[in-house]
């Protein structure tokens, strides 16, 4: 009987969430796998057209989301002898104006992440031209349009959706029948371009792109999201209406199109946010503080204060059939968020730990705060810290890579002619006044797209490495306490990064073996599956994996933070540190230590908010949600939450 209930219990989910999500959609737990799982779909399409002597026509994207099914492809090319031989592509953009050779180009990015590496027929591969002249533009994209139309229309098509709901470059309001045109791109869609240009003015305000109609010509479509950024565009493409102001939800309207997303990119989605809203729940603790404290930011209520009816009117009246009284519920809710809260990070001594979140035993516990950039340590958790160290645990920071391409040329031009002059300008010997002569010269003479030379990614790194050091000592630690690790993935000199490598791995382990930490603090901010952060995570990951069967790994315990542009949901939370007035103070001078990130960093994002402003706003946003449920008003609060593996 139970069986039976659960399986009717399945198919209502089923239905239900395919009446809100108008779109096949699979959420896949890493990014990896479902891009693997694309590419091989791909690879079987082109086998079975070479067994039939056919050519198959691919449609190809650009951006972070297809680089894995690139990187998946290329494999199955050298490993698994797939030929790319029988396979026409036709890319979806291209940037106007933009030379092919360009460092930000599309043409580059093919060549580097899959042709340079596979034996398609290089007459077969049909990128946008960027140099086009205007007044050749319209002809040139009816001409692509033609091309595809004469080769039988796009196999496969593999699509990306940007954060205004654009599929290729169809900004809100393209039309659904619109064909490859000349496009303005979008403010915020430029603003996303600028950490592959270094600044807003050198993005290009226009592109070629495939149209909405190209697009819907295409017999299967891949639409692929990953990431927490992704989410809330990603919840209006799959449950909205379809509207010229989000073009993704045209695919609504395509009969085989097939979205692969994760569970970052899922976070926003009905089915993940209030999942009792689309059908029966199993109820287990964590769900329902979910359900409890999403009901009381929608009634406005503390926990403590919602009634029997709130939980009736809201879709919740099966929840409290679970416990005697909302009333019963409400205090289960209500201290599980209260037991979060904690002034001890590293545990309180001689306390009953039974109700917090860290152990009061050892007293004085071994620490390393791994920070991804050398300033995420006292952004994202700052004011932790410094409460360490206040309280006598042993703390070490490990700053994972040197962030050397978020330097301004000026800044490094300034170290240079302070070096240059305070050795006596000219007066330099041998190779050392070579390498003066040869960096002064690179920084004056340098192009918006030039990647920098070694000797200049030296300089921005010590300058941050300093900064780093500087906000380190502030925060109490001793220089032996300060870890330089320069992960090796990340030192390419281009905002692209090489993937994990066996040696970031060692690196980490060798750190963790040379402390033996009780704790581990680390960035869990996954907004960017592709990013710094989560390969800097992943080396933690492995690192545990590869220590796991050490007595000492056994009792070490892993709290993740996030950065400065997300915080974990108040029930994700687990630890919650309040900060005083004074702390927040502290922090902020912690945060100000890194000067070139401060007033104009060079990745901005979309946020012109100061690092230490965003830190700020974040931290009393979180004490102000917890104040609303009813909890202890403090002035602000940083939140982690623990990976058990």
């Amino acid at each position: 009987m139970t069986s039976m209930l659960k399986a009717h219990q399945n198919e209502l989910l089923k239905y239900e969430f395919k009446s809100l999500e108008k779109l096949p959609l699979k959420i896949w737990g890493e990014s990896r796998d479902a891009s693997i799982h694309i590419a091989k779909s791909i690879g079987l399409a082109i086998r079975q057209k070479q067994q039939e002597g056919e050519y198959i026509v691919l449609g190809l994207a650009t951006g972070s989301s297809p680089i894995k099914v690139y990187e998946e492809l290329v494999r199955l090319h050298k490993e698994e002898g797939l030929s790319f031989q029988n396979v026409i592509t036709f890319n979806l953009d291209e940037y106007y104006p933009m030379p092919p050779n360009a460092q930000q180009s599309y043409v580059r990015f093919m060549n580097e992440h899959l042709f340079d590496h596979v034996d398609i027929p290089k007459e077969n591969i049909n990128i946008p031209d960027g140099t086009i002249p205007m007044d050749q533009v319209q002809a040139y994209c009816e001409s692509y349009e033609k091309k595809i139309d004469l080769l039988g229309g796009i196999d496969i098509q593999l699509l990306g959706i940007g954060r205004t709901g654009h599929i290729g470059f169809n900004e809100p309001g393209s039309w659904e029948n619109s064909l490859t045109r000349l496009v303005r791109l979008d403010n915020l869609t430029r603003l996303d371009a600028i950490n592959d240009f270094r600044q807003e003015e050198d993005v290009p305000y226009r592109a070629i792109t495939m149209g909405i109609g190209s697009i819907m010509k295409a017999r299967t479509i891949y639409l692929m999201a990953w990431g927490q950024h992704k989410a809330p565009i990603v919840k209006e493409a799959m449950e909205g209406p379809i509207t010229a102001a989000v073009p993704a939800t045209y695919l609504q309207n395509h009969p085989n199109v097939k979205v692969y997303i994760d569970k970052g990119a899922a976070e926003e989605l009905t089915r993940m946010k209030s999942p009792w809203l689309v059908g029966m729940c199993n109820w287990n603790p964590e769900l329902a503080s979910q359900a409890v404290i999403w009901l009381s930011e929608k009634v406005g209520k503390p926990v403590l204060k919602l009634t029997d009816h709130d939980y009736n009117e809201n879709g919740l009246s099966d929840l409290i059939l679970d416990y005697s009284s909302a009333y019963s519920l409400n205090i289960q809710v209500f201290n599980r968020i209260q037991h979060t809260i904690t002034g001890w990070p590293g545990g309180k001594p001689n306390a009953d730990d039974s109700n917090r979140p860290e152990r009061a035993q050892p007293a004085k516990k071994r620490v390393i705060i791994f920070s991804p950039h050398p300033d995420d340590d006292v952004i994202s958790m700052g004011g932790t810290f410094l409460r360490l160290v206040d309280q006598g645990h042993e703390v070490h920071v490990a700053y994972q890579t040197s962030g050397n391409i978020a330097v301004h040329d000026h800044d490094a031009l300034r170290f240079v002619e302070f070096m240059h002059e305070f050795n006596g300008k000219g007066k330099e010997e041998g190779e050392k006044g070579k390498d003066f002569a040869k960096v002064l010269k690179f920084l004056k003479t340098k192009h918006p797209d030039q990647v920098d030379i070694p000797e200049v990614r030296k300089i921005k790194g010590l300058i941050r490495r300093g900064e780093a050091r500087a906000g380190a000592r502030f925060c109490g630690l001793s220089d032996e306490n300060i870890h330089f690790l320069d992960l090796p993935f990340y030192e390419t000199g281009k905002r692209r990064k090489l993937g994990l490598t066996q040696n970031d791995v060692d690196i980490i382990v060798q750190l963790m073996e040379e402390v033996k930490p009780h704790q581990v603090f680390a960035a869990g901010d996954l907004a960017d599956p592709h990013g710094t952060h989560r390969v800097c995570l992943d080396a933690i990951f492995a690192a545990f994996e590869r220590l796991k069967g050490k007595k000492w790994a056994k009792d070490c315990w892993l709290w993740l933070y996030r950065g400065a542009w997300h915080e974990w949901s108040i029930h994700e939370i687990e630890m919650a540190v309040p900060l005083s007035p004074t702390e927040v103070a502290r922090k902020r001078k912690a945060i100000f230590m890194h000067q070139s990130q401060k007033d104009s960093p060079p990745f901005p994002g979309d946020d012109e908010r100061e690092f230490w402003q965003r830190a700020e706003e974040r931290n009393r946003d979180t004490a102000q949600m917890y104040r609303k449920l009813g909890l202890a008003e403090y002035e602000a609060m940083e939140a982690f939450r623990r990976w058990r593996f």
